[in-house]
């Protein structure tokens, strides 16, 4: 027969385990608010302090606001980036700016290296920031790297040029999907995969992205079914 004292003394690790496991349950509660806010921050904080260092130096020590305020105000580079930029995009779409334009491209065409370098950059900024043109606006399942492993990858658009006529099916035609690398999407592969084996996903661009980056730990919420086209 156990004695009072001996149940108090049974009780007291107990009573230690379970504030314990409360102080560690807080703890992970609250790293999970934190992380997202810190990181974020964080990429904000260095994002703003790299554009600064490639915007500032080229701005004259004199139009600088810590000339006048002697204090160096993060972001000011990436207020004049954003501002700088909408001034070139309106003067490009006149008259004057689209000859300018001509004119720096046919010097540019001069330069050998310069101009496959120029070419390129050129055709990547018009397929990624194009408001007409078609681009990574659907995830999709495909077979990668065999037949039963699946993968996801964005869907670009149909392949065209001496891809497409080279297509060993006519009536089944390339789509030229990019396939991401985990936990870096920004790099990845091109692929061209018959349409009858590519299946659409409803999940968004950003869903899906979420899901390459966090290695399958982050699965967006349900829309739908998955349907294939």
């Amino acid at each position: 027969m156990t004695s009072p004292d001996d149940q108090s003394r049974a009780d007291a690790p107990a009573r230690r385990k379970g504030r314990f496991a409360t102080l560690r349950a807080s703890f992970l509660t609250g790293l999970v608010v934190v992380t997202p806010i810190g990181v974020t921050a964080w990429l904000i904080w260095t994002v703003a302090g790299w554009v600064d260092g490639w915007v500032l130096p080229m701005v004259p020590h004199e139009l600088r606001p810590e000339h006048y305020i002697g204090v160096n105000l993060r972001g000011i580079g990436v207020v004049i980036f954003l501002v700088f930029t909408l001034v070139v995009g309106w003067l490009a779409k006149g008259i004057f700016g689209r000859a300018l334009i001509r004119i720096g491209e046919s010097i540019v065409d001069r330069m050998p290296i310069v101009r496959s370098v120029y070419s390129g950059i050129k055709q990547i900024a018009e397929t990624v920031f194009s408001q007409g043109e078609e681009k990574f606006d659907r995830a999709c399942l495909i077979d990668y790297p065999r037949q039963g492993i699946k993968a996801v990858a964005f869907v670009s658009s149909t392949a065209k040029g001496e891809v497409a006529r080279r297509a060993e099916v006519a009536d089944d035609p390339l789509i030229s999907v990019f396939l991401p690398t985990t936990p870096n999407p920004t790099s990845g592969f091109l692929l061209f995969v018959p349409k009858s084996e590519v299946t659409y996903l409803d999940m968004s661009v950003e869903d899906a992205a979420k899901l390459i980056i966090s290695a399958g730990l982050v699965y967006p919420p349900e829309r739908g079914t998955v349907t294939g086209k």
